[in-house]
């Protein structure tokens, strides 16, 4: 990528390299703005100012190599520095390390940290490790998972690798296994495939949540369960398709709510939650799985955090 700083004054022109070949552009513009808020961002893009080779684009264009980026001045009011990651978190995400190579990156990610910054939030994993480590320079989240879920989450180290593992998770060749402490049980059944389309709503206060709908995309999960308490049981669930609380939606939608969930729970699972001393989601991405070209599939597991081991220790002592 070719040009001056991008948020220097004046209108700046930088020439696409090919490894940003295929990113969208505000995702590009997000990265490369820093400080930068993330409305300045699309607001710009809407109106125009933005453009790739002199034409008007919208937000979700994907950069070719070559493209010529036009980015206009960025007039905006003087603001404070945005806060960074304090030590605490980047010494928790730099002991978290659970995989690397020269194009992967996989981390226990803890619960209460989200991937990513916007909306209220400072900054994410994405953002607190690439402060811990500057020189990663195309470091990208290969997926999310929810802020208050803990385990397995993939960073691309190349957008050469970052778009290898979106073709992957595309085509289904990545397994994901999560862990989840559920309130209640299934009255002896072992497995469920649960198959409901999902549909995503804003509710009048702005709040984001999923809830089952035929006209909703198709989503499975396969449940199983691992172990059994009198009041709590502990189901592997398997993704078949990734969509957003995929898990944490079906599992309140069979009648047995995450632990925790203070989205998609009920009275009676809030009640339970507090009653077993867990405070945070009961939802851990317990492994994945990645086929390697003439090699054995890479399987890379994420131990439980302090809190779920504890909660599990104090049903199995109940």
């Amino acid at each position: 990528m070719s040009s001056n700083d991008p948020t220097a004054p004046g209108v700046q022109y930088l020439t696409i390299d090919p490894e940003y070949s295929g990113q969208r552009i505000d995702n590009f513009l997000l990265r490369i703005l820093k400080g930068v808020p993330k409305s300045y961002i699309y607001r710009i893009v809407r109106k125009g100012e933005v453009r790739i080779n002199k034409g008007r684009i919208k937000a979700d264009y994907r950069l070719q190599s070559g493209d010529q980026l036009r980015i206009p001045p960025l007039r905006m009011a003087t603001q404070a520095p945005p806060t960074k990651p304090g030590k605490w978190v980047l010494e928790s995400l730099a002991n978290a390390i659970l995989y690397e190579d020269n194009g992967l990156l996989v981390i226990n990610k803890p619960s209460g940290i989200a991937v990513h910054g916007g909306s209220g939030i400072n900054y994410g994993v994405i953002e607190a490790l690439r402060e811990l480590r500057p020189q990663e320079k195309g470091l990208e989240l290969v997926h999310r998972i929810d802020r208050d879920t803990s385990g397995c989450l993939m960073l691309a180290k190349r957008r050469s690798a970052l778009r290898g593992y979106h073709q992957q998770l595309q085509q289904g060749e990545i397994e994901k296994r999560y862990l989840a402490m559920i309130a209640g049980n299934w009255g002896g059944e072992q497995r469920r495939r649960v198959d409901a389309p999902l549909q995503k709503n804003t509710l009048r206060s702005g709040e984001r949540v999923v809830r089952v709908d035929p006209e909703g995309k198709h989503a499975l999960t396969l449940f199983q369960v691992v172990e059994s308490f009198p009041q709590v049981t502990l189901v592997e669930a398997l993704l078949r398709t990734g969509r957003t609380h995929q898990i944490r939606v079906h599992l309140a939608h069979l009648g047995t709510p995450i632990l925790g969930d203070e989205k998609y729970g009920t009275p009676a699972s809030d009640a339970l939650s507090k009653e077993i001393g867990l405070k945070r989601l009961a939802l851990h991405a317990a492994s994945l799985t990645l086929p390697r070209p003439d090699q054995s599939p890479l399987r890379i597991e994420a131990p439980l955090d302090p809190a779920l081991r504890d909660t599990l220790k104090k049903l199995r002592e109940l």
